[in-house]
């Protein structure tokens, strides 16, 4: 709104997704079929996977810091089940601007097409009385260590964003084809991290081979971590 220098953070919105109130205890037995059960949104296996480990908003956080030139330290997440508010901005007067509407993904995908100006959709109309209420929590991080991990990448930068989102493609498929438990997800992302350790980034072709890179020692992870076959 070019008040961008008044900017004191922003805050994005994560609904939880479907293991929002589980116990570890409860996702580690999680099968795909539960995880792929979203409670609010209809999406793909992969980004459904990532709602349900929250990487998803891990990937925002890092998405958001690169499109607004923001530090870590100034982009907050919080868990919003209901999925009416998708993005707050706080400026140094003490205002607030939330972005609110129904979660539905024909609302956003308009906006995109049609930027600067705005086109008709069939999407919901918000109705504020009818929801009744909203409500805001911190993420667990113990539960939902996937957004740790993401946040920690950033802050580590080079060519970590790169590793943390090879490594999760390639957990998540495993997790789908059923030769991995759901919290191996988070768990192999982290170790792939810890195996590569520091890379630099500088380049397109650093980057592609950081990511194939990133790719071969997460299915050797993997393999290691994989279930015995049913």
């Amino acid at each position: 709104d070019g008040n961008h220098g008044a900017v004191e953070k922003i805050v994005l919105t994560d609904s939880g997704g479907p293991f929002r109130t589980a116990t570890r205890e409860e996702m580690a037995c999680a099968l795909p079929e539960a995880a792929l059960r979203h409670p609010i949104w209809s999406m793909g296996a992969k980004i459904s996977i990532d709602s349900a480990t929250m990487m998803n908003k891990g990937l925002e956080l890092i998405e958001a810091a690169r499109l607004f030139g923001l530090p870590s330290a100034r982009i907050g997440v919080l868990v919003h089940p209901q999925s009416v508010v998708h993005g707050l901005v706080y400026y140094q007067d003490g205002s607030v601007l939330a972005q609110l509407g129904s979660p539905d993904m024909r609302v956003p995908i308009g906006h995109t097409l049609a930027w600067p100006g705005r086109i008709a959709t069939a999407a919901p109309r918000l109705d504020l009385a009818a929801m009744g209420r909203l409500e805001f929590a911190e993420p667990d991080l113990e539960r939902f260590p996937a957004l740790r991990l993401a946040r920690e990448a950033l802050q580590a930068g080079g060519g970590a964003p790169t590793i943390l989102s090879a490594a999760n493609e390639v957990a998540v498929a495993a997790f789908l084809q059923g030769r991995l438990g759901f919290l191996d997800i988070a768990d192999s992302v982290a170790a792939v991290l810890d195996a590569l350790g520091t890379q630099p980034a500088d380049s397109l072709e650093q980057v592609v081979a950081l990511d194939a890179r990133a790719r071969a020692e997460a299915v050797g992870i993997c393999l290691r971590r994989a279930r015995p076959a049913a």
